[in-house]
């Protein structure tokens, strides 16, 4: 029987010596320290796809406002919205720039992208005025930027409900203030008319808070152009001062003639004005009279202070006429 011829197998080039090497998928990758070809394709489009989650990520983070962003401070118009604070503590706002000088800022504002790489301020107004002091006052870069969270509200009723939100927990605003945001914003057309915004933006309230909110809109709408110190105005006199406005149509003329009269400097002689007004003092007093008395048949007079008043079924065109000539004679005999 015919041995079989055993084959070799077949010899591989070594890649040093550039010989041929034989195409095999052991030779192409799998060999040696390099990955299969498969590998490397997988791990790039792995670490795309984790690029690609990770950028959409913050994205998203930024444009629903879970992001904290650095931001200068030119680019933040501070107007967008109507504020709600109408008055700053000059104290109050001296420990806040003290405290950004020494700590930085530790709470970020929020704001809504604007039109041309702007923003629109909707929360942190006081943040980003004590900043402000701080850069003018010292020039300093690090006082030239305001960390900022930039919310995406659906529409202005929205932007301006999340700025009472945010001042409702952080800051002790008076009711003339809150009823001032409520009538501004139906002012703009935000809300039909201050009961809605009222009843909109300080939903989470409870009913006499609102109701309270509601009443100082009055005094808002009647005196906000001719008051110096509304956020001093407080519960106990601004809702009988509403109610005055509300019950008696002369009453605001009254209240603005004495606030211009007054010009009252501080918010205490403010107060006082009102006060003053509001228990019917600028009302002129009526002359004490004497009770009528019968000094002839269908006759009566009525005396008071520089005035005396007949009166009765007797007092006729003969009575006049003939009282006009007493006194035109009492008068001649007094020249005489």
């Amino acid at each position: 029987m015919a041995k079989r011829k055993r084959l070799a197998p077949a010899a591989i080039a070594d890649q040093d010596t550039g010989g041929d090497a034989l195409e095999t998928k052991a030779f192409l990758g799998w060999a040696g320290t390099r990955r299969p070809p498969i590998a490397d394709i997988s791990g790039d489009a792995a670490a795309q796809s984790a690029l690609e989650e990770v950028s959409g990520e913050l994205h998203r983070a930024r444009t629903e406002g879970r992001m904290i962003t650095s931001l200068p401070l030119n680019e933040i118009d501070d107007a967008h919205l109507v504020r709600d604070r109408s008055h700053v503590d000059a104290e109050e706002m001296q420990v806040l720039i003290d405290s950004l000088r020494s700590r930085g800022q530790q709470t970020a504002i929020e704001v809504v992208a604007l039109a041309g790489g702007h923003y629109g301020l909707i929360s942190g107004w006081r943040r980003l005025m004590a900043l402000r002091q701080l850069l003018e006052q010292t020039q300093e870069p690090r006082f030239a930027t305001v960390k900022a969270l930039i919310r995406s509200p659906q529409s202005a009723p929205d932007a301006y409900r999340a700025m009472v939100e945010e001042n409702e927990i952080r800051a002790d605003l008076s009711f003339y203030e809150r009823a001032r945001i409520a009538v501004q914003a139906a002012a703009q057309g935000v809300y039909p008319d201050p009961q809605t915004a009222v009843q909109a933006l300080f939903e989470a309230a409870r009913p006499p808070k609102r109701s309270k909110i509601l009443s100082f809109t009055t005094l808002v709408s009647a005196l906000d152009a001719h008051l110096k110190f509304p956020a001093a105005i407080p519960e106990k006199l601004g809702l009988p001062l509403a109610a005055a406005l509300q019950a008696d149509k002369g009453f605001r003329r009254r209240l603005t003639e004495a606030l211009r009269r007054a010009a009252p400097e501080t918010a205490t002689a403010e107060r006082a004005v009102l006060e003053r007004i509001l228990r019917g003092e600028d009302q002129p007093r009526r002359a004490k009279s004497s009770p009528a008395e019968q000094i002839a048949p269908g006759v009566q007079i009525r005396v008071a202070s520089g005035r005396v008043s007949l009166s009765g079924k007797a007092v006729d065109d003969m009575l006049v006429e003939d009282l006009r000539q007493w006194l035109l004679a009492r008068k001649k005999k007094g020249n005489d």
